[in-house]
């Protein structure tokens, strides 16, 4: 199932990032949010095809990734700025 990739963060708010082995922007995120201390969990959407549905209603019909989810919204391939500016607004 979904795994912790890092474990240490600013803020209370859950961030789960919605991911596949092959995709770049994914391990190019996960690093930068591991290096910024913003804990996250990891589900890939290859591995749970059930989550890839949610993926597929958020981003209009397509299984982009990265997706993050951050309470109840979600940011599809965003920068760790645009992390860092969700999770320091929802409450």
């Amino acid at each position: 199932m979904p795994q912790n990739a890092s474990s240490s963060q600013t803020s209370s708010t859950k961030v789960v990032m919605y991911t596949t082995p092959w995709c770049g922007y994914c391990r190019i995120l996960k690093r930068h949010l591991t290096t910024a201390k913003i804990a996250f969990e990891e589900v890939d959407i290859e591995r749970h095809p059930e989550f890839a549905i949610r993926i597929e209603e958020v981003t209009g019909g397509n299984r982009t990734v990265p997706t993050l989810k951050i309470g109840d919204s979600y940011l599809v391939n965003p920068s760790l700025e645009e992390v860092q500016n969700q999770i320091h607004t929802t409450p």
